[in-house]
């Protein structure tokens, strides 16, 4: 029997930094709290780039670099079967794009992409890029091109989409992600309150008693997910 999509239950999926993890994408952040060895507002804010746009560049270049040296995982790839029953929608904080090379076909990237990059003057201007940024990269307007990363300090351009997205979930799943980091925490509260909720994370900071339909399951992505999947299909589908 053919299912169409409209008649599929609406799965909405927030990932973050745990998710790349596993695959071997550093998280930026040790427990010290610098990334790479670097101040966070040196290397991720507005006026990082201003004062040194050749440091900035070079650590995002870094980044993309390690990009191509690593590829999809568990979680990622069992994440697209789930679109031969539901319809999913994946809102990630992750700026690599593992989930769409692993074969999801609707990612929303909150904190933007590593493989793009955009006008320093006009942020609408925004290109696919796979190699190094370096001062005197220039956009069609003569302007100095930035990587195309949500900055601290910055707006979240997409957040309106991805609560949007998030109203209508029939399923919520967050996935290696604290859920501390705002605005991008804030989405679950805009589920529906009927929406089971399913954590996974192998250190969950959050209790059942937090949201009503939250269901925790204590493990690491590669290995929850694929059996969560296998959960939901045969339960809901």
């Amino acid at each position: 029997m053919v299912i169409f999509n409209l008649m599929k239950k609406k799965i909405v999926v927030l990932t973050g930094a745990g998710v790349s993890a596993e695959s071997g994408i550093n998280t930026f952040r040790d427990s010290d709290g610098l990334w790479e060895g670097h101040d966070v507002m040196e290397v991720a804010s507005p006026q990082g780039f201003v004062n040194n746009p050749a440091l900035v560049l070079d650590f995002y270049n870094q980044r993309r670099k390690q990009l191509f040296t690593v590829r999809p995982n568990e979680a990622h790839i069992s994440l697209v079967r789930l679109e031969e029953y539901f319809d999913v929608t994946i809102i990630t904080q992750n700026v690599d794009d593992l989930h769409e090379r692993a074969g999801s076909s609707k990612v929303l990237h909150l904190h933007g992409e590593l493989l793009k990059v955009r006008s320093t003057i006009n942020e609408n201007e925004v290109l696919q890029w796979n190699k190094d940024v370096n001062v005197g990269d220039l956009c069609t307007n003569g302007h100095q091109l930035r990587p195309h990363i949500v900055w601290f300090g910055e707006q979240v351009p997409l957040l309106e989409t991805a609560v949007e997205i998030t109203e209508k979930a029939n399923i919520l799943i967050i996935i290696g992600t604290s859920m501390q980091v705002y605005p991008a925490a804030s989405l679950i509260n805009f589920a529906p309150s009927d929406t089971p909720i399913f954590f996974v994370d192998p250190k969950p900071n959050v209790s059942k008693s937090q949201h009503e339909k939250l269901k925790i399951i204590e493990n690491t992505a590669a290995k929850g997910i694929p059996k969560l999947v296998d959960k939901l299909i045969a339960t809901y589908s």
